[in-house]
């Protein structure tokens, strides 16, 4: 399991960060077009969950367009063609300046206006703008639908085109109208900047003042390489609070193995996660006894909060390590590998286990339930009130006098 955690990512949602590397990537295809488009259909022959490939014959797809793929862009029309029929929006094949791109996202270093949208009943949806960046900055929202992008309409509009739309160079501009529940469309001129992807924030909504007894850690996003040690050095820096309120709100996801190691860190000899691949395998991730904290915690979700978010949500919380307040989570269950199609510089997300909850809970399109509902409106949001977070230090203080009276007894 350890092994396979090194290579593996959750990718969040049907998304994209919408953003361009700032350094540039090479494009050249090597070898015969029609090789790359052969190594996908192997990779989902034998990696795929879903070992009838929803219900088809898969090697009728193998030769189909042999004498048709005589560039890189045929290569990847009829990929992308071939990995339709799965029915699968997070199996997807990567061209090579979004794999980049993707690589990049992991090391952090992004340029873009800094938005994750995601695809849902046909519309283009922002899933959450990232902190600190020109997305944010501009008013943008989650739940925002994006109707056009300089002009032309997002109507049967893929995620992917409409991410390399929204990319451009670092102080060119981008023109998004917005969709806004029971508000007018509205247009958005924003410009590009260099994006610096924060996992771990302390920054707490404006307004908020924290009982200084609790200590807030913002997990923003489990896709960088050193979201797990961020986290543990914050923990460490509230070692002397009395309680900790994590917020996952919005948070699309990233690494499997940041998600185990985060979770880790609550746990004592306690079932984090499972996974159950093509083979129906199951293949249980126990914590390790580090049990760095025992501070009474709240974690705080919604419906922005995605696949890593609901294994750290759902091991606390079938555990009864933490209350969770907030609203449903996103539901999404699936775990993707990431494949490099080497020598090619494109890559493949593809789909090769589900996981479950510590209780055998599959989540997938259901989510994770709070255990105390709390959901923010319009008006809310207009006045900066996070009624959210307000209950989570109610909750949370609760927590710490009930902890004080059970020791006193």
């Amino acid at each position: 399991m350890r092994k396979f955690l090194k290579k593996t990512v959750l990718i969040t949602l049907a998304l994209v960060i919408v953003s361009l590397t700032c350094c540039k990537s090479t494009t050249a295809i090597a070898g015969t077009d029609a090789v790359l488009y052969d190594m996908v259909w192997k990779l989902v022959n034998t990696k795929y969950l879903d070992q009838t490939t929803n219900g088809q014959d898969w090697s009728k797809w193998r030769h189909k367009y042999d004498d048709k793929i005589k560039t890189p862009e045929d290569a990847y029309v009829a990929i992308d063609t071939m990995i339709a029929s799965l029915n699968d929006k997070y199996t997807r094949f990567v061209p090579p300046k979004e794999f980049e791109e993707e690589k990049n996202a992991i090391k952090g270093s992004l340029c873009g206006i800094g938005i994750q949208i995601g695809l849902r009943d046909g519309k283009i949806l922002i899933i959450s703008p990232i902190e600190d960046t020109p997305g944010e900055k501009a008013g943008l929202l989650a739940e925002d639908e994006i109707l056009s992008i300089d002009g032309v309409s997002t109507k049967d509009m893929s995620i992917d085109k409409a991410a390399d739309k929204i990319r451009g160079e670092k102080g060119t501009t981008v023109e998004l109208v917005i969709k806004r529940k029971n508000q007018p469309n509205k247009t958005y001129k924003i410009v590009r900047d260099e994006i610096e992807i924060k996992s771990v924030s302390n920054k707490l909504p404006e307004k908020f003042k924290l009982d200084e007894k609790i200590g807030y850690i913002r997990l923003g996003s489990f896709m960088g390489k050193n979201a797990g040690n961020e986290f543990k050095n914050m923990l460490i820096d509230y070692k002397d609070k009395e309680g900790i309120i994590i917020d996952l709100r919005a948070n699309t996801g990233g690494l499997l193995n940041n998600a185990i190691f985060i979770s880790d860190l609550f746990l004592d000899d306690e079932i984090i996660v499972s996974t159950v691949d093509r083979d129906n395998y199951k293949d249980t991730t126990k914590s390790t006894k580090r049990y760095f904290s025992n501070q009474p915690l709240v974690v705080l979700i919604n419906g922005g909060s995605a696949s890593a978010s609901e294994i750290m949500s759902g091991a606390l919380k079938d555990n009864h390590r933490a209350i969770l307040v907030g609203e449903n989570t996103f539901g999404k269950g699936l775990v993707q590998e990431v494949k490099s199609l080497a020598p090619y510089t494109a890559g493949l997300n593809v789909t090769v286990q589900k996981y479950l909850t510590p209780n055998g809970t599959d989540i997938n399109k259901k989510g994770i339930a709070p255990d105390i509902e709390v959901k923010i409106t319009e008006q809310n949001i207009k006045d900066k009130d996070d009624v959210q977070l307000k209950k989570a230090q109610e909750v949370l203080l609760q927590m710490i006098a009930n902890e004080k009276m059970s020791a006193n007894r």
